[in-house]
């Protein structure tokens, strides 16, 4: 069997419980917030500048066809 199934299959209520509790304690509770924010605003950066590159990958593609 895969190792990650069976991983995942041992992850219960009472465990992500306690990841969630040692979290708030290593980090607290102010922090938490901007850590989310700023993964956030990491990957809406991320999807932007994918969304570009494909755009102006198509762009090249268009002016290509023009010149051919």
């Amino acid at each position: 069997m895969n190792a990650l199934a069976i991983f995942l299959g041992m992850v219960g209520p009472w465990q992500i419980g306690l990841i969630v509790v040692v979290i708030l304690l290593l980090f607290g509770g102010k922090k938490i917030p901007e850590m989310m924010r700023g993964l956030g605003s990491g990957i809406k950066e991320f999807k932007d500048a994918s969304k570009d590159d494909e755009a102006s990958h198509k762009s090249d593609e268009t002016l290509e066809e023009k010149k051919s």
